[in-house]
């Protein structure tokens, strides 16, 4: 029987949501050039620095970077059992005047982990700008509905009113920290080089008769030669797998931040007051047409928490790594990082569509403001008698009582609230409903929102994206 696509399962990461530019970067095609290029790069400093190696091997390397030929290399494998050793023959196939330098004095952690640490360079700088274009769409929502109040919740119980805006200030705000995270991670990102079979560069010194820093500028030039100013000083037959778990708690924190965001839409649009993005041929359920599932946000949740439940994997495999190196890291790299990366790469995708699209209902946010303003005018209510000459404490039983009497009329009988009738009504409160209309004006509780809102984003959003002018922003079509 002849199989086909339909015959396997398929990883729903690369067929329904990762972006094409994550996808390439944990390819086979990326991979192997890269171990290639590793190739190359090690023969070029070598022959500076004093090693017969000439230029026509070099060339010959050079022409072959991207001239793949997996299906050998794969039948070399079957052979060897060794994936580095089977690409080396391979590769050894098409230069024939190369094979004799090719992985000169290296160790296969020096094509795999330097790979690794490529790979996971240009994934973060892919995930840096998708973070950014998503910290500019709820800026920019933010500054929109920087006034807008809104019923703020605690233990989603109605509080203190707050607004719109600063209400996305929270999701922005750990957007932020997940930000400046990754600047650290960045600049602070090293390349393994060239180090040889336990991290000694043993077999390099004695290419060299000894000479320590021809070895040294070899590992400086390698490296450089990849965009990395610094290489670890010190390695086992690895670079420390801190570097994995340190990688993968920054894409969990990540993917945590969204769906925090992601929860929050999800529940106001129960509320109907904020939706995300809804098409017009768009179904929300096959039975029932009326609905219009939060599906985008649902999916950041879903996908977030995929990646979330990976972090443990790197960590762990840190913890349990034996002296130098145990290859029990391998399997569960290959799986676990590109993952993550790919993972998060679709929840920021479409946080980004979803945010560029927020739907924001007034009306029903200004109606649920007025069903529990009263409550929360109350102490308002009790100071402004005080003032016309009431007692404080026999205003505040009253206002007590009649606020547990309109409580039960709404929750027993589906009344509307009249606290403010009842209020107005009563011969311990000198309040008409003139005064008591002035003093439930949302405006009067949402505090300092507004200005919160300006100073964050003029201190702390505006510097960082002035850092990003490069990273333009990014406009995604969901797959589904």
């Amino acid at each position: 029987m002849t199989s086909n696509s339909y015959d396997v399962y398929t990883n729903p990461l690369i067929s329904r949501y990762a972006s094409s530019e994550m996808k390439y970067v944990f390819s086979d095609k990326k991979k192997f050039s890269t171990w290639r290029k590793l190739w190359l790069e090690l023969a070029k400093a070598q022959k500076i620095c004093g090693l017969p190696v000439t230029d026509q091997q070099i060339a010959e390397i050079e022409s072959h970077i991207d001239d793949l030929n997996i299906e050998v290399a794969d039948q070399y494998e079957k052979k060897t059992r060794h994936d580095v050793m089977a690409h080396i023959l391979a590769l050894s196939e098409q230069c024939p005047a190369a094979k004799p330098i090719i992985h000169l004095g290296a160790t296969s952690a020096y094509v795999g982990d330097n790979t690794d640490l490529i790979q996971m360079r240009d994934a973060l700088e892919i995930i840096r700008a998708e973070l950014v274009s998503a910290i500019r769409n709820i800026k920019d929502f933010a500054l929109k509905y920087r006034e807008m109040p809104t019923l703020g919740f605690t233990h989603f119980q109605p509080a203190q009113l707050t607004t719109v805006g600063k209400r996305a200030c929270l999701w922005l705000q750990d957007l932020i920290i997940d930000y400046y995270d990754l600047v650290h991670l960045l600049s602070t990102f090293r390349f393994r080089g060239v180090k040889g079979t336990t991290g000694t560069q043993a077999s390099f010194l004695s290419l060299f008769d000894g000479d320590h820093e021809k070895v040294k500028k070899l590992d400086r030039m390698v490296s450089e030669a990849f965009g990395f100013s610094n290489a670890f000083r010190i390695t086992g037959q690895t670079y420390t797998r801190k570097i994995d778990a340190r990688v993968a708690a920054f894409l969990s924190g990540v993917c945590q931040s969204l769906t925090k965001m992601s929860n929050d839409i999800r529940l106001l649009a129960h509320l109907k007051e904020i939706e995300e993005p809804f098409e017009s041929t768009q179904v929300g359920s096959s039975a029932m047409p009326y609905k219009r599932n939060p599906m985008r946000s649902e999916r950041i949740a879903s996908l977030a928490r995929f990646v979330i439940s990976l972090e443990s994997s790197p960590a762990i495999t840190v913890a349990t790594q034996w002296f130098e190196r145990t290859l029990d890291d391998s399997a569960n790299k290959r799986l676990s990082i590109p993952q993550m990366f790919l993972g998060t790469d679709a929840v920021l995708r479409i946080a980004i569509n979803v945010t560029s699209g927020l739907v924001v209902y007034p009306a029903v946010i200004s109606k649920r403001i007025q069903e529990e303003l009263p409550f929360i005018a109350s102490e308002n209510i009790l100071m402004e008698a005080v003032k016309k000459g009431g007692d404080r404490q026999q205003l505040h039983e009253e206002i007590r009582k009649l606020a547990q009497e309109a409580g039960r009329r709404v929750k027993e009988e589906g009344d509307t609230n009249q606290l403010l009738n009842m209020i107005s009504e009563s011969r311990v409160f000198d309040l008409d409903k003139t005064v008591l209309s002035n003093l439930i004006d949302p405006k009067l509780y949402i505090g300092r929102a507004p200005e919160q809102v300006d100073d964050f984003i003029k201190n702390e959003v505006n510097p960082l994206l002035e850092k990003e002018t490069a990273c333009s922003a990014i406009s995604v079509e969901l797959k589904v």
